[in-house]
């Protein structure tokens, strides 16, 4: 059987997450008018087309800003489309933050260890399947001393490349860390089809979020 973690709904819902029994709340709706253009994106016929456009980063300028709120509920939200398939990525692997608001046990195999060189991990093997239908999780992974480097590694380029190939009706979203805190996420964002830039009101500055990729 494949590995699977049980997401806590009711513990995500106290936390102001979207959960998929409740469809018409405040925030599945500010969700709903941001995941539309994205997945316009990938299934219409767009005058230019996007490459890769189903590997959607979501990043910040610093950390604080919410993007891992925002990462997740986009993924949740998507995950609630009819016949669509979300993979979610918990690429800032240094905090791997996501991983413990979602129930991933610590020590659970992920993205760190199918990058590295030593080990020998199919990324199937490491994706975890959740209670909710369509949302699958690919962890962080065991922290390594060489984790941030391998974010931004060819390893890592051509897993992205083979998830966005293997898996073409597949939406993969991934929590990135925060640009100007690490030079990794700016390769990352180099890889991706399409980038949702998270500002936080009244706390991000200005010109932070003016960041060119």
């Amino acid at each position: 059987d494949k590995p699977e973690v049980m997401l806590n709904l009711e513990d995500l819902r106290s936390r102001g997450f979207l959960i998929p029994d409740q469809p018409r709340s405040r925030i599945a709706e500010e969700f709903r008018g941001i995941k539309r253009p994205l997945l316009r994106n990938i299934y219409a016929n767009v005058p230019t087309p996007v490459s890769q456009a189903n590997l959607i980063m979501v990043t910040s300028a610093l950390q604080g800003d919410g993007k891992t709120f925002s990462s997740i509920n986009l993924a949740l939200s998507m995950a609630m489309e009819q016949e669509k398939s979300i993979l979610f990525v918990d690429a800032d692997v240094v905090r791997a933050t996501a991983g413990k608001i979602l129930g991933v046990p610590r020590g659970t195999p992920g993205l760190i260890d199918v990058l590295d060189g030593n080990s020998d991990i199919d990324p199937a093997d490491v994706i975890l399947r959740t209670n909710i239908p369509n949302l699958r999780i690919l962890p962080a992974g065991n922290a390594s001393d060489k984790s941030t480097e391998l974010l931004a590694s060819e390893a890592m380029h051509d897993l992205m490349l083979e998830l966005s190939r293997r898996y073409p009706d597949r939406v993969i979203i991934f929590d990135s860390p925060p640009l100007l805190l690490t030079t990794e996420a700016r390769v990352l964002a180099s890889f991706m089809g399409q980038i949702v830039f998270v500002a936080s009101a009244d706390i991000t500055p200005q010109h932070l979020s003016l960041i060119h990729i």
